[in-house]
C-alpha cells in the first residue's frame, strides 16, 4: 500500500494573529489587469447563482409550455443540482492538473453551450440535457474561479476580493428572483437562460488576457478509479438527499442512494490509499484546519440553505402568499447579503480574520433562526419574517465566504483547485442534507394533508438554530488551536 505525501503549508504565529500580511503596491497596469480579472471571476459566480434562482421562478412557465409532469419538472432542477454538486470536487482537482485558467475557460464555454441547448429545448429531455451541460460547466468554472481569485489576490487584498465574490453570489440570487418572473412573463421562459450567455462569452474571450494560469500540480497519471468513485459517491449522496426532501428519509429512493453513496465513498478511500497518484491525497486531511473547515462547510451549508426553503414554505402556507409575492418577499435577503458582503465583510475579515468571522456569522445566523422560530402567532411579514431574514442574510454573508477561505488557505497552492472544489462540494452536500432534514421536521408536525403546519416551522427553525450554534462551536476549535486566524 502506498500513499502520497502532501507538503503542508507552514504556520507561524504573527504579531497580530488576525492581520493579513501587507502586500506591496502594484504598478497601474497591473492594478487594471487585476481589477478586470476580479470583475471577470465575480461575474462568473454571479452567473452561476443567477441561473439557479432565475430558473426556479420560471418553472411554472416551463411546465405549461412543455406539458411537464411533477417528475419531469423536478428533473429540470435536479439535473443541474446533481451534476454541479457531483463534479465540483473532480473538476477542482482537474483544474490543478491542466491549469485553472484553462479549466475556467472550458467551464464558461460549456455553461454557454448548455444554456443555449436549454433555451432552445422543445421537449423535456433536451431541456434536461442542457441543464446537465450547464451543471458540468458550472462545476468546472466555479472552483477554478475561486482558486484563481485566492492566488491572484494574496495578503491584505484577499479580503476585499473575496467580499466582492460573496456579494456577486448575493446579487446573483436577488437578480434571478426579480428578473426571472419579468423575463418569463414578457419574453418567454427561454429568455431566462439566454440572459447569461453574454457573460459566459465574455469570460471565454477575456480569460487568456487577464487571468494567470497559476502553479500546476506535477502528476504522472490521472486517477481514473478515484475520479469515478468520488463523483458517483457525491452524486448518489445528493440524489439521496433530494429523494428524502421529496419522499422522506424512509423512501426507497433515499435509502438506496444513501447506501450506494456510503459504499462508493468507502471504495474511494481504499482506492486513494493504494494508488501512487491519488485524485485526493488523503494526507491533506491531516491538517486540522482543512478537515474542520470541510465539516464547517457541510454543517454551515445545511443551516444556511434550508432557511430559504423553509421561509418560502412559511410565506405560502402560513401567510397565504402567492409564489410571486413570496419570491418578492425574499428579495431583501439577497439585497442585505449583497450590502453586508460588500461593506461589512471586508472590515470584519481584516479585523478578525476568516475563522473568527465565520464563527460570528454562524452566531448571527442562529439568532435569525431563533427569531423565526419564536414569532407571535398571527404576526405578519414585517414582524414575523423580515427581521429574521435580515439576521439570516447577515449571518450567511459573514460565514459563507470565510468558510471557503479557510479551506482554500489550509491547502498548498498546488492543490488550490481541489480545495476550492472541496469547499463547494461540501457546501452543496450540506445544503441538500439540511433542506431534506429540516423540511422533514416541518412536515412531521404538519397538517393532516401533509403540508407544513403551524407547529412544524418553529421546530424546524429551532433545529436549524441548534445546527448553526454547534457549527459555531466547532469553528471556535480552530480559532483556539492556532491562536488566531493566520
Amino acid at each position: 500500500m502506498t500513499t502520497s505525501t502532501v507538503p503542508r503549508p507552514t504556520r507561524s504565529r504573527p504579531v497580530a494573529a488576525h492581520a493579513a500580511p501587507i502586500t506591496p503596491p502594484l504598478p497601474p497596469h497591473e492594478r487594471r489587469r487585476r481589477a478586470i480579472a476580479l470583475g471577470l471571476l465575480a461575474s462568473a459566480q454571479f452567473v452561476v447563482m443567477l441561473d439557479t434562482s432565475i430558473v426556479n421562478v420560471a418553472l411554472p412557465s416551463i411546465q405549461a409550455d412543455l406539458t411537464l409532469g411533477p417528475t419531469g419538472l423536478s428533473w429540470v432542477v435536479n439535473a443541474y443540482v446533481l451534476t454541479f454538486g457531483g463534479l465540483l470536487l473532480l473538476f477542482g482537482r482537474v483544474a490543478d492538473l491542466v491549469g485553472r485558467r484553462r479549466m475556467f475557460t472550458v467551464g464558461s464555454a460549456l455553461f454557454a453551450v448548455g444554456t443555449l441547448v436549454a433555451a432552445g429545448a422543445a421537449d423535456q429531455w433536451t431541456l434536461v440535457a442542457g441543464r446537465v451541460v450547464q451543471g458540468a460547466g458550472a462545476a468546472a468554472l466555479s472552483p477554478a474561479a475561486m482558486s484563481l481569485l485566492m492566488l491572484t489576490f494574496p495578503g491584505d487584498r484577499r479580503a476585499r476580493a473575496m467580499s466582492i465574490w460573496g456579494a456577486a453570489s448575493a446579487v446573483g440570487g436577488a437578480t434571478g428572483v426579480l428578473a426571472g418572473g419579468l423575463l418569463a412573463g414578457y419574453l418567454g421562459w427561454s429568455s431566462v437562460f439566454l440572459v447569461t450567455v453574454p457573460v459566459s462569452v465574455a469570460a471565454v474571450v477575456l480569460a487568456h488576457r487577464v487571468l494567470d494560469e497559476g502553479v500546476r500540480s506535477t502528476r504522472r497519471r490521472f486517477d481514473v478509479c478515484g475520479a469515478i468513485t468520488i463523483t458517483a459517491a457525491v452524486v448518489a449522496l445528493v440524489h439521496g438527499a433530494v429523494g428524502a426532501a421529496e419522499g422522506g428519509w424512509a423512501s426507497p429512493s433515499a435509502i438506496t442512494s444513501l447506501a450506494w453513496s456510503a459504499l462508493l465513498l468507502t471504495t474511494f478511500v481504499v482506492v486513494e490509499r493504494r494508488t501512487d497518484d491519488p485524485l485526493v491525497p488523503l494526507d491533506l486531511f491531516r491538517s486540522r484546519v482543512l478537515s474542520t473547515g470541510v465539516a464547517l462547510a457541510v454543517l454551515g451549508g445545511a443551516a444556511r440553505a434550508s432557511t430559504f426553503v423553509l421561509v418560502a414554505l412559511y410565506l405560502q402556507s402560513a401567510l397565504a402568499m402567492s409564489p410571486q409575492r413570496a419570491g418578492l418577499a425574499m428579495v431583501p435577503t439577497s439585497l442585505t447579503g449583497f450590502v453586508v458582503s460588500l461593506t461589512l465583510l471586508p472590515r470584519v475579515l481584516r479585523t478578525l480574520g476568516p475563522r473568527s468571522s465565520l464563527v460570528a456569522g454562524l452566531v448571527v445566523l442562529s439568532a435569525g433562526h431563533l427569531w423565526l422560530a419564536n414569532v407571535p402567532a398571527g404576526a405578519g411579514y414585517p414582524v414575523a419574517v423580515l427581521p429574521g431574514l435580515l439576521l439570516v442574510a447577515t449571518g450567511v454573508a459573514l460565514s459563507f465566504t470565510p468558510t471557503s477561505m479557510v479551506i482554500a488557505a489550509a491547502a498548498p497552492d498546488t492543490y488550490a483547485g481541489l480545495a476550492s472544489g472541496l469547499a463547494g462540494s461540501a457546501t452543496q452536500v450540506g445544503a441538500a442534507l439540511g433542506t431534506a432534514s429540516f423540511t422533514a421536521i416541518a412536515l412531521s408536525a404538519g397538517s393532516s394533508a401533509g403540508a407544513p403546519g403551524p407547529a412544524g416551522f418553529p421546530m424546524a427553525f429551532t433545529a436549524a438554530a441548534v445546527v448553526a450554534l454547534v457549527t459555531a462551536l466547532l469553528g471556535c476549535t480552530i480559532v483556539r488551536r492556532w491562536g488566531g486566524d493566520g
